[in-house]
C-alpha cells in the first residue's frame, strides 16, 4: 500500500469526524438543546486538528444523558 493512499484515508476518515461531530450538532439544536450542541460545534472545530475528539464528545454527552 502506497503511503498517498494512506494519507488520504486518514484525511477522509478525519473529515468523516468533523461531518459526524457537525450532524450531531445539528440535531442538538433542532432538538433545543442549544449548550449540547455550542459544545459539539466547538468539539468539531476541535476534531480537525486533533482526529477523533468530536466523537469522543459526543460519545461522552450521549453517556451522560443515559445516566443522568
Amino acid at each position: 500500500m502506497s503511503t498517498t493512499a494512506t494519507r488520504d484515508r486518514t484525511k477522509l476518515l478525519k473529515n468523516a469526524g468533523v461531518v459526524t461531530t457537525l450532524l450531531d450538532a445539528a440535531m442538538e439544536f433542532s432538538k433545543g438543546r442549544h449548550r449540547s450542541g455550542a459544545l459539539l460545534v466547538g468539539a468539531a472545530v476541535i476534531s480537525s486538528r486533533v482526529p477523533g475528539f468530536g466523537t469522543a464528545v459526543s460519545v461522552v454527552l450521549r453517556a451522560y444523558r443515559r445516566l443522568r
